[in-house]
């Protein structure tokens, strides 16, 4: 099992190594590249031009996991991952047609991923027999009626898939913090469907992030930065972990909080608390850090928040 598990790692490494500068080419031939907010900072203005919706190349994570294992839980994992990247794909692909930052408005992306979340959450109740109680420790769970607990579960997932999706504003910074993430479903999971699905979007993840790591050739988009959003958060809810979901997506939430707090003190103040929001931004105008160096250390505390959430996981939960 060990075996097949890794194969299916290199094999979708292997074929996102190969086939993503394809993609590329295909990107950049029909003019489908990123068009760059005035507002951000001059060393992102360079990067316009940079082909947009390289996430596409993610797919081959679903399918790879369809291969090795065609089980109901891994094929409903893989229509989680193909919903959100289908709302991030209408996203980008107005960006980059019509070179229009504002892509698909809020609120139509909110309606979209709302409905697919319910849908989604439906079948895991109804098929999968999810839960609706949450593990407080070893022990002992809240149970809630099912009805309250779906409205929870519903606005948490979308809730963090978009600020999953915020964390995808710099070079390689999603890839960076999204692989510690999977890592602890791998990790955790007794399913081999989880266990196969989080190691194979590892796969994909290292193979993309050769051409997303500073200066970026390509830029996953909303289409890949959607689907690991929601795809993560559906794992949360599979592995009943909700509890530690605070600590094991830190980052994600820093950087959605940041907007929220931003907007509301400005709209109160006419002041801001961050020089620019996402907080990325912010370390880079403010502590004049690098694109590199961010990356690196969200993705070390990443690292640490997956390690001590595996380590309540183990011995509270």
């Amino acid at each position: 099992m060990e075996n097949s598990l890794f194969s299916a790692l290199a094999i979708s490494f292997s074929l996102v190594a190969l086939l993503t500068p394809l993609l590329i080419r295909g990107l950049r031939s029909l003019k489908l590249t990123q068009p760059i907010r005035v507002e951000l900072p001059p060393d992102h203005q360079a990067k316009r031009g940079t082909p947009l919706m390289a996430g596409m190349i993610l797919l081959i994570g679903v399918i790879t996991s369809m291969y090795f294992h065609p089980k109901p839980l891994v094929l409903f994992l893989g229509a989680t991952f193909v919903l959100f990247s289908l709302v991030g794909f209408a996203d980008d692909f107005k960006k980059a047609a019509f070179q229009d930052p504002s892509g698909i408005s809020g609120k139509t992306k909110l309606i979209f991923q709302f409905a697919f979340t319910f849908i989604l959450l439906y079948v895991l109740v109804n098929q999968f027999h999810l839960s609706s109680d949450i593990t407080i420790y070893k022990g002992f769970s809240l149970h809630l009626p099912i009805f309250a607990y779906l409205i929870l579960a519903v606005l948490f997932i979308v809730g963090s898939a978009n600020a999953i999706n915020f964390t995808d504003g710099l070079d390689g910074l999603l890839i960076n913090v999204a692989i510690p993430t999977f890592f602890f479903f791998f990790v955790i999971s007794e399913k081999i469907e989880v266990q196969t699905f989080s190691l194979v979007m590892i796969g994909c993840l290292l193979g993309l992030f050769i051409y997303n790591i500073y200066p970026a050739k390509a830029f996953m988009g909303d289409t890949g930065s959607l689907a690991i959003g929601g795809s993560l958060a559906f794992l949360a809810v599979i592995e009943k972990v909700e509890i530690l979901i605070p600590l094991l997506f830190s980052i994600y939430l820093a950087e959605q909080l940041s907007v929220i707090l931003q907007v509301w003190y400005y709209k109160k103040t006419k002041l801001r608390i961050f020089r620019m929001a996402p907080i990325h931004y912010h370390f880079s105008l403010k502590y004049g850090w690098n694109e590199n160096k961010i990356v690196m250390v969200f993705g070390f505390i990443s690292w640490v928040s997956a390690f001590i959430s595996w380590s309540l996981w183990k011995f509270i939960l």
